[in-house]
Parts: C-alpha cells; sequence; structure tokens
C-alpha cells in the first residue's frame, strides 16, 4: 500500500475545502429555516379531571338491612338515594309460618309487592329467605326447603331487574347456614340447597354463602376461580361470599379458619363474584377503626355494607372522618381518564372510539350492563345510540391491575344522519324495563360529566361532524 504524501500546502487546501463544506451547510440550514422539531406526541384527546364527590351508584354502597314482617314503606325507600346514598337494600323474608307447608298465594304476593316497592324506588334489592331468626330456633326439613326454592323459581325470573343478589339463606338461624335444627348446616345438605337455588335463579344473578369453606365444600375446590371462569355462568362462577360479623376478630367469629389463605382466596374470588355484609362487635381488643377497615376492605374487594349494623363501629368512623372514604369506593368507583375520538366522519360510516377508564373503587361492577356511545344532534335533541361491545365488569380495582381500561373498539353509525353531535358515554342497566331509567345508569366519578338526561349519561367533551 502506498502511502499518502501531505504538505503544508495540502493540508491548508483540505482546511479551506473543508471550511467551504461547513459554511455552506450553515448556509442552507439558514436558508431552509429552523431546525425540524421534534416528532408530535401522541394525541391524547380530552383529558378528564377526577372527583371527590359523594353520590350514589347503582349496585354498591352501605344498604340499609330489612327483616320486617311487613311491607316495606315505598316513603322512605325512596328517601335513601337522595339522604343516604344507598341504592342497595338488604331484604330477608322469614317464612316461619312454612316450615310444614308450601308457600301460598298470599305470600307470594307479599314478596312481589316488596320487590316492586324496590324497583319504584330506584333501588335493588339483595335477597335473602330464611325460617327462623332466633338461635334456639327452628328451621325446615330438607324437602320443604327444596319444595319452597322451587317455588320461589318464577318469582326470581320475574324481578331479575331488581334483584343484585341473593343470600344462600333458608339453613338455620338468620338464613345464614350455621345452627340448623334439620340437620341442614351439613356439606351434603348444604350442596343439595345451593345448587338447587343456583338453578333455580336466572344465570344472570350471583349468589352468596356465609363463608369460603362452605363454596369450597360444596365444589370440591379450593382454588378461586380464574379470568377464564369468571362471569362464564356456570355454578362456580356465580357464588360470592357474604360475612355478616365482619371486622369483629381475626377470624371474624369462625368465617374463616385459615385465615390468611382463606382471605386471599375470597380476595381472588372478588374479582368476578359479590363480597359484603354487615360488621359485628370486635372482640377481645381486635381494632375495627379506619386503618383496619380501609385495609380489609381493599383486600377482600367489599361491594356493600350494611348501614344498619354494628353502629359503634360506623359511629367511629364518622368521628375519625374515613365514612365518607368508604361511602366513595365500596364497590366500584370507575372514572374516565382520556378520550381519542375522531372529530367528523362520514355517515354509515363508523366512529373509532379510544376511551381509557380507572377504577379506583374497592372492587369491580358484578351484574352486567349495556354500554353505548350516545350521539346527541346539536340541532334537533334528538339521541342516537351506537352500542359499545366493552364489557364493564373488566374493569378491575386499580389495587391489584394496571389503573387504566381501555375502551377501543369502532362502532357503526350506520341510520345516524349527517348532522353536528356532542358524544356521550352511557353505562346503563341490562334489563328492559330499567335500561332507560336514571336510577340504574352508572356515573362516572369525573367533574362536570354527569347528565342526568336520556336515562342518565357521562359527556366525554367532544364533538362529531357526520357528513
Amino acid at each position: 500500500m502506498k502511502k499518502m504524501k501531505t504538505n503544508k500546502k495540502g493540508i491548508i487546501t483540505l482546511g479551506i475545502t473543508a471550511m467551504l463544506i461547513v459554511c455552506c451547510g450553515i448556509l442552507v440550514a439558514c436558508k431552509k429555516g429552523k431546525p425540524a422539531p421534534d416528532p408530535t406526541p401522541a394525541d391524547t384527546g380530552v383529558k378528564f379531571a377526577s372527583s371527590a364527590e359523594v353520590f350514589p351508584n347503582p349496585d354498591r354502597g352501605f344498604t340499609k338491612t330489612f327483616t320486617i314482617r311487613t311491607a316495606l314503606d315505598a316513603a322512605v325507600l325512596n328517601t335513601y338515594r337522595t339522604n343516604q346514598n344507598t341504592t342497595l337494600i338488604v331484604r330477608v323474608f322469614y317464612l316461619e309460618n312454612y316450615k310444614d307447608k308450601a308457600l301460598d298465594q298470599a305470600k307470594f304476593d307479599f314478596i312481589q309487592a316488596d320487590l316492586t316497592t324496590i324497583r319504584n324506588a330506584g333501588l335493588k334489592g339483595i335477597v335473602r329467605f330464611a325460617y327462623t331468626e332466633d338461635m334456639a330456633g327452628s328451621d325446615a326439613p330438607l324437602a320443604i326447603v327444596l319444595q319452597h326454592i322451587d317455588q320461589l323459581k318464577p318469582l326470581f325470573a320475574a324481578n331479575q331487574d331488581v334483584i343484585a343478589f341473593v343470600q344462600a339463606g333458608f339453613v338455620g338461624a338468620y338464613g345464614e347456614w350455621h345452627d340448623s335444627t334439620n340437620g341442614l348446616a351439613t356439606p351434603a345438605n348444604e350442596k343439595t340447597i345451593l345448587l338447587k337455588l343456583l338453578s333455580a335463579v336466572p344465570t344472570d344473578i350471583m349468589v352468596q354463602v356465609r363463608t369460603p369453606l362452605q363454596k369450597q365444600n360444596v365444589f370440591g375446590t379450593n382454588v378461586a376461580i380464574s379470568q377464564s371462569q369468571g362471569f362464564s355462568g356456570s355454578d362456580i362462577a356465580r357464588v360470592g361470599h357474604h360475612n355478616d360479623c365482619f371486622l369483629s376478630s381475626d377470624d371474624d367469629y369462625g368465617t374463616y379458619v385459615n385465615i390468611p389463605v382463606e382471605k386471599q382466596y375470597v380476595s381472588n374470588e372478588a374479582l368476578y363474584v359479590p363480597v359484603g355484609g354487615e360488621t359485628c362487635p370486635p372482640l377481645g381488643g381486635y381494632s375495627s377503626n379506619c386503618e383496619q377497615g380501609r385495609t380489609q376492605m381493599k383486600l377482600l374487594r367489599w361491594t356493600y355494607l350494611n348501614l344498619d349494623y354494628y353502629q359503634p363501629t360506623l359511629s367511629a368512623w364518622r368521628t375519625s372522618g374515613c365514612f365518607d372514604e368508604f361511602v366513595r369506593n365500596l364497590g366500584y368507583r370507575i372514572a374516565l381518564v382520556n378520550a381519542v375520538l375522531p372529530a367528523t366522519a362520514a355517515v354509515n360510516s363508523s366512529l373509532k372510539v379510544d376511551i381509557n377508564i380507572t377504577n379506583t373503587g374497592y372492587a369491580p361492577l358484578y351484574n352486567k350492563k349495556n354500554t353505548s356511545i350516545i350521539l346527541k344532534n346539536k340541532t334537533t335533541g334528538t339521541y342516537y345510540e351506537a352500542p359499545l361491545t366493552y364489557d364493564i365488569r373488566t374493569c378491575k380495582p386499580a389495587t391489584t391491575v394496571a389503573p387504566n381500561a381501555n375502551i377501543g373498539e369502532s362502532v357503526s353509525l350506520s341510520g345516524i344522519p349527517a348532522g353536528d353531535y356532542a358524544l356521550y358515554i352511557r353505562i346503563a342497566d341490562q334489563a328492559p324495563t330499567l335500561k332507560n331509567r336514571v336510577e340504574y345508569a352508572v356515573r362516572l366519578a369525573n367533574t362536570g360529566t354527569w347528565v342526568t338526561e336520556n336515562g342518565g349519561m357521562n359527556d366525554l367533551k367532544s364533538s362529531l361532524k357526520i357528513q
């Protein structure tokens, strides 16, 4: 290889050449103007502010409990949503006069009247049947229990729109599956009763049992239901838990045997089945303070809690300042994060929806809802509904999964005429009887988005021009 020869002249020449190239580069750059900006970040669309406001939402929150033998008072029920942010009541129907015979038409009429009162008040009921509320009292023989469940099947079907959940009931004092005088509180009889009840209750309604071991014994497994099982409609996927001695002791009066294992089991299950109940008097110095309440409700994903019992615990929460926190967070609390929506679309085309939401509550929803985009014509005020396939029940609590859930799909605009539209998202009850009632629509926890028109909607703060 030949060596390159250089001299001072050559070096100077190369230097001048390099300088000319650099200068030309500068001149070209100056002629073109400023350097190109960094790439534009992805469009985040409309951003929404979350709200700490306390307000009622269906199928969740503090409940009122009724064990009375007289009819529900419509005037009283009508005040709950406004005065106590309550949308659920627990209705225990006692069948003490039917321990040895079939239910008669008078009893059916009584039950139906109460469920109608619940519906008229814009509430839902958590329903339980029992034969005694006396620990020394008697329940009914197995054959009578099964006969009564068969008789109640048409009533369950006729009122499935306002039945939030059914508690297994029938067995022992308070229908809480203990202290049966007829030997019903055995694994074999509990399995017979629960499977019969599941066959009588419409598939969309979930049933709750008193302890996690009782569910495990019925289905022969201590493994919590999985995502693939959740909301499948199978028997095991329809059974949740009610704890009627919550925050009373380490094992909650025997609700748990292997405490940490069974609590984790309930926590895993509660991504798909409901948990609720009531507090009891604490034992042995057990603390039911705010921190303990918060910790346990988050862990066990509580959806509802009795407002009537145990009052010293509830009063302490009010005094300590955490009561409203629990009002907000029992069950689901879903909010819009942001929405990216096109500004224009062609007639009979589709609308690409990209909406992020978050759930800061303790639990997901369990009852299926119909979610849709509502288009309101700005000139005529006419509403058009574009159904979404998104299942709002998949928006799980932020305590265990990534807080944002995405509603990303294209919805058909077929049949919607040209015009300027305001866009809303509506989360309505799936029952035709309740779909257009604002009391049963889900309000999202944002500032300035809730509107009560058209059965209750959440404003997406976006417009669409169809042309």
